[in-house]
């Protein structure tokens, strides 16, 4: 079974609805988006830990050969020292935490069954340093040690724990990428192009075969560090 978080937009939905539509076991969550179509979605805050739990235990008998797919993210961008506490510690809650309860969740029936993969979704953003995205980057960059950690706990259970350090993609968060600033970006990035949401999928299904790939970050951006 795929589990997709943020699955309702972006590149979640994107992942959601090209996975199903190949026969894959695939059910997606969301929490402010509602989707358009309902069917395989359930609604659910990834932070918190009484909801996902509950979750787990009502459909525990559904959960066999998991991949988790961590794309749930948000962003608040200031210069720190004007940022607002509040706002910065809700990435850190959605972007991370959030993270680590859904993977604290699934990982003990992954142990069981001697199979797991878990995708997470990091952002080149922490490896750059962008004015700005403090909170973004802390969230994200945070994702490869504990990967790495959990890399290290699960191995010998079959069980894979990766991220993807997504570049500049023509789908989710560009939107936020003000127009004026559009052809500044592309110009920037080596391959002068923004990336295609098929190769985010063509890079999923890689992680997912490949059982000796563990604790590992694949920087998916076109060449752009």
């Amino acid at each position: 079974m795929i589990i997709i978080t943020s699955a309702s937009r972006g590149i979640g939905k994107f992942l959601f609805e090209k996975l199903r539509y190949e026969g894959k076991e695939v059910i997606g969550f969301y929490n402010n988006t509602v989707p358009e179509i309902t069917d395989g979605y359930y609604r659910l805050d990834i932070t918190n830990e009484e909801q996902t739990k509950a979750f787990f235990i009502e459909n525990r008998d559904k959960f066999k050969n998991i991949v988790l797919i961590n794309t749930a993210g948000i962003s608040y961008n200031s210069f720190g020292h004007k940022a607002d506490l509040t706002q910065w510690k809700n990435v850190i809650d959605v972007n991370l935490v959030g993270c680590f309860n859904m993977i604290n969740t699934f990982l003990g029936v992954m142990r069981e069954d001697n199979f797991g993969r878990i995708i997470n979704f990091a952002s080149v953003v922490g490896q750059k340093g962008i004015p700005g995205t403090s909170a973004y980057a802390s969230s994200k960059s945070a994702l490869w040690g504990m990967s790495r950690a959990l890399a290290v706990e699960n191995g010998n259970k079959n069980v894979t724990i990766n991220n993807i350090n997504l570049g500049y993609f023509n789908i989710g968060m560009i939107e936020q990428v003000p127009e004026n600033y559009m052809n500044t970006l592309v110009e920037s990035i080596p391959a002068k192009r923004l990336g295609n949401p098929e190769e985010i999928l063509s890079t999923v299904k890689f992680i997912i075969d490949n059982a000796y790939l563990n604790g590992a970050s694949i920087d998916l951006n076109g060449g752009l560090f």
